[in-house]
């Protein structure tokens, strides 16, 4: 029983320990699933950007991109498009400080 506890743990909560700081901002697929990780980013103050399906409300997060967050392939979709947009502008900061 605490093993298997032990384990849950793990899995979902390992990567915190490898943290440093607060995060600059945060990226939620589902706000209804991840609704207390959506509380707690408010009450710390960091930025969010929620893909919104049409059973949440976008009052919430700071930027919610409308998406049917049940289909994996509109979630990689955008997120490559996120990931790219933020390495490119990244890159631009970079190159001209």
């Amino acid at each position: 029983m605490v093993r298997r506890q032990l384990s849950r743990l793990q899995k979902y909560q390992g990567g915190i320990k490898y943290m440093i700081g607060v995060p600059d901002t945060v990226t939620i697929v589902d706000k209804h699933e991840e609704y207390t990780a959506l509380r707690e980013c408010i009450t710390l103050g960091i930025p969010t950007i929620c893909l919104t399906d049409t059973n949440c409300h976008p009052v919430l997060a700071n930027i919610s991109i409308p998406t049917n967050d049940d289909a994996i392939s509109s979630i990689r979709l955008i997120l490559n498009k996120l990931v790219f947009s933020i390495c490119e502008g990244l890159s631009i900061y970079i190159r001209n400080p």
